[in-house]
This record gives C-alpha cells, structure tokens and sequence, in this order.
C-alpha cells in the first residue's frame, strides 16, 4: 500500500461515518470512557477493536511484543495506572496470539541483540514450566501453549499492581487471559481464575491499604 492510500482510505472511513451520525466525530472528542484495557502484542495481523468488535472509544489499548507486562516497564506501567486509576476501566485483559513471533524468538538459541533482555521474560516463563513444555512433542504445540502459558504468567503480573489491587478492593476490577486463534479468527477466554491468582500471592504481594 502506497502512504497516499492510507490518506484516501481516512476521508472514505470520515464521509462513513457521518453518514451513518453526522455527530459521529463531535461525539468522540468530548473525551473518552473505555470499559477496558487490552494489552496486547505488536504484531500487525491482531488488532484489539477488530477481534473485539468494538468502536473507537470503547477499549484502552497497549501493544508490545508478546503482550509483556513487565513491572519495570514505564510504558505499560504507566497505561495501566492511567486506564485503572483515572479512566476507571472494569476490566484488563491480557491477549495473547497463537503464532507469536515474539514467543518463537523466544525459544531460539541465538543472540538477537537488544531483544534479549525483553525476551528474557518469555524464556524465564518457559524454564518455569519446562517440564510439561518439553513433553510436548509436537513443535507448534509446544509454542502455543507457551503462548497460553506467557498470558496467564502476565495476568499474575497485573495482580502485582498496587493499581490492580486497590481497583479490585474499591470497584470489582477484574483481570482475564485471552488468546486469539489467528488461523480461526477465534478469541479464547483461557477462564484464569483471578480471585484465587489473587489469593496465592497476597501473602507476598499486598500493596492495598487493607486486607484482601
């Protein structure tokens, strides 16, 4: 696609959407009130509104490769307190994707330069979980359900927060793991049990003001 196309394709997608509510655009800069945050990866074939179904307005939106949530991360730390603390969103999500390059890269025993430290974090999560992973015969298996295991270890990480915590004290903030099937076009809810995730590493992990 030429970079004019893309110009072309923004006054079609315009003259769409007002003829569908000639308001449509006032509507949208009177602020936003999303109901979630996705955090997702990179990857250009998995888009969060596309999947969801959702318009613009209706989910927070944070990508990097692999769908890390890394505590030392500025940049998904500081989405995560603004969509938690000030946009009051209900639900996080972390969506993970079958195919992930980020994950592939992962498992290779090669130097892949600056990606080592970010990567680092996949491979910690597979030397956690090697046992049932190298009894997985099948390669491509093998790395999907590392992806599956790489959400749910994110999930825990969201739990962490003290954001995440306080939320779920005041107003029920749930967190959940998805996993989208790029060969289906499918999104699977890994069903994460998030109160008793929350449970498990309160002992260690309380940043609330009270009990959980």
């Amino acid at each position: 696609m030429k970079i004019e196309k893309v110009f072309e394709n923004n006054q079609t997608w315009i003259a769409e959407k007002l003829a569908i509510d000639e308001n449509y655009f006032t509507n949208l800069a009177k602020g936003q009130s999303p109901e979630f945050l996705y955090i997702g990866c990179s990857d250009s074939r998995v888009t969060a509104e596309d999947i969801m179904g959702v318009q613009p307005g209706d989910v927070f939106v944070h990508r990097n490769i692999a769908n890390l949530v890394n505590n030392v991360d500025l940049s998904v730390m500081s989405v995560l307190n603004y969509a938690v603390r000030h946009l009051k969103v209900n639900h996080v999500v972390v969506c993970g994707h079958y195919n992930c390059g980020g994950v592939k890269a992962a498992m290779q025993p090669i130097d892949l330069g600056i990606l080592n430290p970010w990567l680092r974090n996949i491979r910690d999560v597979y030397r956690w979980h090697k046992d049932e992973l190298n009894a997985i015969e099948d390669l491509d298996a093998r790395y999907n359900r590392l992806v599956e295991l790489n959400v749910e270890e994110q999930v825990t990480n969201l739990i962490k927060t003290a954001a995440v915590q306080e939320a779920y004290r005041d107003r029920g903030l749930r967190v959940h793991g998805w996993v989208f099937d790029i060969a289906s076009g499918k999104l699977i809810d890994l069903k994460i049990d998030f109160e008793k995730k929350l449970k498990e590493i309160m002992e260690i992990y309380n940043l609330s003001d009270s009990p959980m």
